[in-house]
């Protein structure tokens, strides 16, 4: 799947934008604050009905304006497709694809994979664990429809509980109704689990070769998965927990709390890894971390690669100026056949690596100009 063009009406900064995409390497670059960001956001947008950043459709519409349009066309396999999205401040958005009105956001995921890499992720070993979840979680709802339902109903359900929680304090008769939700919880619950292992086991079958390379050779790489509760415990864990629930007015057990670690070991003159592991989350340098998101990001490519036959679109947000030249060229070189969209202020690191380039835009207060031959640069 590529993504042949893009049309924007009064999203961001941008008034109109109507542009070209190359199936190759298309670079973006422009002094920082000019729109360069937002052309990425509209595409991920497109692909996921979300915007990266977790903002609410009425931030992004240009705030002069109530509503916004973002049409992408995509082909695959000489097959184009054609998505329209209506962001309106007021209302829930409209999608439509091929002209024709879709329900439900489920409809679209998996239309278009994409896969959003900025300098925000490389903190990602480091931050907070809602940070981890939303990473496995936005990777998962564009790759499994079946996790989507299960993600949306479990929220609702923690949420509609959340508030029996609270209105406990008025009304303690009601406390009867919390087992039916507790019930509810589980079921999805556990089947959201269930694919988040899945999902670590395939991440770490591809990421520990990657991450093997990248730290030359000197490191093995393991992603754990670190559930707030086991399944068979689930249940009971609920219904001990009540009473400390409703103190806290809020649901304490769940995959809501979920986590994922990272776990390091060395790898000795023999190139076997030695049994000692440190968790790089709270004891691992920032290049260990640093390293560990990269590789992360690059397993994620492969996988969805695997699960869909098909690759996915990569946009680099301004993330090479966040790296050293040796991670630098290993991302650059794993990119292979994917299209890629990349931002970034300038194009020294592009040249001085010689890196191949198929299209060049500079972009300047929400403008885009096709700047040259991409020969000439490269």
């Amino acid at each position: 799947m590529i993504i042949k063009s893009l049309e924007l009406s009064n999203f961001r900064n941008y008034d109109f934008l109507s542009m070209e995409f190359d199936k190759g390497t298309n670079i973006l670059f422009g002094d920082n604050a000019q729109g360069k960001t937002n052309i990425l956001e509209a595409i991920y947008v497109s692909a996921t009905t979300k915007s990266h950043k977790s903002c609410k459709d009425k931030d992004i519409i240009n705030f002069r304006e109530e509503e916004a349009h973002i049409r992408t066309y995509l082909e695959k396999d000489e097959i184009e497709t054609r998505v329209d999205m209506h962001l309106r401040k007021n209302k829930s958005k409209g999608i439509a694809i091929d002209g024709k009105k879709i329900k439900k956001a489920s409809e679209l995921l998996g239309i278009l994979n994409v896969i959003f890499f900025s300098p925000e992720d490389l903190s990602i070993i480091k931050n907070g664990p809602s940070e981890r979840r939303r990473f496995v979680d936005m990777e998962l709802c564009q790759l499994d429809n079946f996790y989507l339902y299960n993600l949306n109903h479990y929220q609702k359900i923690v949420n509609q509980r959340n508030k029996l929680l609270k209105d406990l304090s008025f009304n303690p008769s009601l406390r009867e109704t919390l087992n039916i939700w507790d019930l509810q919880l589980v079921s999805f619950g556990s089947k959201i689990m269930e694919r988040r292992k899945t999902f670590v086991d395939q991440l770490n079958e591809i990421i520990c070769k990657i991450h093997k390379n990248l730290s030359g050779n000197k490191e093995f790489l393991q992603i754990v998965y670190e559930p707030e509760v086991e399944i068979e415990e689930y249940e009971e864990k609920l219904r001990l927990n009540q009473d400390r629930d409703i103190r806290l007015k809020m649901t304490t057990v769940g995959p809501h709390r979920d986590d994922f670690s990272f776990h390091v070991s060395k790898i000795n003159e023999m190139d076997e890894r030695e049994d000692e592991f440190i968790d790089i989350r709270k004891f691992g340098s920032q290049g260990q971390q640093r390293t560990a998101a990269l590789s992360l990001k690059l397993s994620e490519i492969e996988l969805v690669k695997k699960i869909t036959k098909d690759t996915p679109v990569l946009l680099l947000d301004d993330v090479l100026s966040e790296l050293d030249s040796n991670r630098q060229n290993y991302l650059l070189n794993s990119i292979g056949d994917i299209q890629t969209i990349i931002t970034c202020t300038g194009l020294d690191e592009f040249i001085n690596n010689r890196f191949k380039i198929n299209r060049v835009y500079e972009v300047t207060n929400g403008r885009i100009q096709f700047k040259s031959d991409p020969e000439a640069i490269s």
